[in-house]
């Protein structure tokens, strides 16, 4: 017998404004039966080791990636989660309960230098990389990393302006700006930004060093198989070399000794950049950004949206086995710098087409899981039911009836794994007048006779497939979107259907 079809679920776990407690490594580790139970398949977890800010920093503001909770540095022992050993104990809670864990990666910049040299280096535009200001003149630069709260555990390389392209400050003169330092270049397979945007924050990590290259080959295996994480998230891929991410995680999975799941974030709405990333190697898989920005745009356009094209262009659209799909995450959360935030009304119809379809690989925001007021986010109430619903029914041959602007469907056929397995799924914005409206949807013969009930949206007496396998679906007019399972799955459900 074949095994049984799994839908691979992701969980973003951890938002921007969490509190700094140093707990929530504990909180995941609590949380890993419930997340188990709730079908996610793996967890994203924040990044382990210490930032700039000690207990503040979410993790992006890298100063040691030694440091994963472990050493008294940046005003703390613990990172902004907890310290190393509940960090070791989170992921081991996870996996033990068959949930693969991503962990952060962020190899771009390095910030809280631990002190200043000299060196020459050339003011460039800050919206064109490629234009110099002035010739080169001496700057004071912080790029002297020698992590003193450690004392060379782990491992004793030092940091110096040899290892960076550029710098963000002057501390000689007190002046902001980029700086690219004397014999530096920026990388040309870049995103083109800014004219490169090779450059994004703090002491900018050359990458074309070979002994940068050989520490970062270095730490990541020790990182990986000291931990057991089962995959990586790789931040900012936008301003790295497509090159030194095809090399290093090569090396890294020959290291290891077996295949490593890898998801990047290209923070673009351009889908031809992600496609131009992915190349024909296709060594990770990518967060799919231009579908974000689809939900977001949509859920401003109320009335107005493009049901029919609201998947078109994306990059699950074009490439859907290398196609991370989400709706929010800790980025386009409120008062961050790419806030581009789904509007709440909006988000049950989003988490529908990413959770209830079979292209894809979504990843569920913590904060709309849960509901997080240090982050002004609210739970959303529908995603317990569509997760069960994806978990226990949506599988089978997928079919789609996006065939016009304000009515489109899609079903999913089921299989014989799965008990009363399949579901319907109407994305209507039609609300003016009393009409009924519908849209024929054929099931198949094999489902003929069969009643189906509206889980999520407006309560509507039980849709009755006929002898031909085909059955007219009601759209709701109060809500934009209505969900269908067969009777006997919705009694089965374990959370309770929700009609408006």
């Amino acid at each position: 017998m074949a095994p049984t079809q799994l839908n691979g679920t992701m969980l973003q776990g951890f938002s921007w404004n969490l509190p700094p407690d140093g707990q929530h490594w504990r909180r995941l580790a609590q949380l890993a039966p419930r997340l188990a139970e709730e079908g996610f398949t793996s967890v994203w977890m924040p990044p382990a080791y210490k930032g700039t800010e000690g207990v503040r920093d979410v993790g992006y503001g890298v100063y040691d990636l030694w440091d994963l909770g472990e050493f008294d540095q940046r005003g703390s022992v613990g990172t902004k989660y907890g310290t190393r050993a509940e960090y070791q104990t989170a992921v081991n809670a996870l996996r033990g309960a068959g949930i693969n864990v991503l962990g952060d990666v962020v190899l771009n910049h390095r910030l809280g230098a631990d002190g200043t040299q000299r060196v020459l280096a050339t003011e460039v535009a800050g919206d064109n990389r490629n234009y110099a200001m002035d010739k080169p003149r001496p700057i004071t630069a912080w790029t002297r990393f020698t992590f003193p709260g450690r004392g060379g555990a782990l491992d004793d390389f030092e940091w110096d302006y040899h290892c960076f392209k550029a710098v963000d400050y002057d501390v000689s003169h007190e002046r902001s700006g980029v700086f690219l330092l004397d014999g530096k270049h920026w990388d040309e397979d870049v995103d083109h930004e800014n004219g490169n945007f090779d450059y994004l924050m703090g002491a900018d990590v050359d990458l074309d060093d070979p002994r940068v290259y050989e520490q970062l080959v270095k730490w990541g295996t020790w990182y990986i198989n000291e931990t057991g994480v089962d995959g990586v998230r790789l931040d900012a891929i936008k301003h790295m070399s497509r090159e030194f991410y095809l090399r290093w995680l090569y090396d890294i999975r020959c290291a290891l000794g077996r295949e490593l799941f890898c998801v990047g974030e290209y923070w673009t709405g351009d889908t031809g950049a992600l496609v131009h990333y992915l190349g024909n190697e296709k060594a990770l898989s990518l967060f799919d950004v231009p579908l974000h920005f689809k939900f977001f745009h949509a859920s401003r356009d109320g009335a107005q949206i493009d049901f029919k094209h609201i998947l078109s262009g994306t990059l699950v659209d074009v490439d859907p086995v290398h196609a991370v799909t989400f709706v929010d995450n800790h980025d386009t959360q409120p008062n961050q710098a790419l806030e581009s935030t789904v509007a709440p009304w909006f988000k049950p119809i989003a988490y529908a087409l990413i959770l209830l379809r079979e292209a894809g690989y979504p990843c569920v925001f913590f904060a709309d899981l849960y509901g997080l007021p240090n982050d002004r986010i609210p739970a959303v109430a529908e995603l317990p039911l569509l997760l069960e619903i994806r978990r226990r029914f949506a599988f089978g041959e997928q079919r789609d009836f996006f065939d016009e602007h304000d009515l489109v469907a899609w079903a999913r056929m089921g299989d014989e794994g799965h008990e009363h397995s399949g579901c319907v799924v109407l994305l209507s914005s039609r609300s003016e007048g009393e009409e009924v409206v519908t849209k024929d949807i054929n099931l198949g013969g094999e489902h003929a006779g069969e009643k189906w009930v509206c889980v999520l949206g407006e309560a509507h007496e039980p849709i009755e497939v006929k002898e031909d396998g085909v059955a007219s679906f009601v759209a709701g007019k109060k809500s934009m979107i209505s969900v269908y399972l067969h009777e006997e799955a919705a009694r089965a459900l374990n959370n309770i259907p929700i009609n408006i």
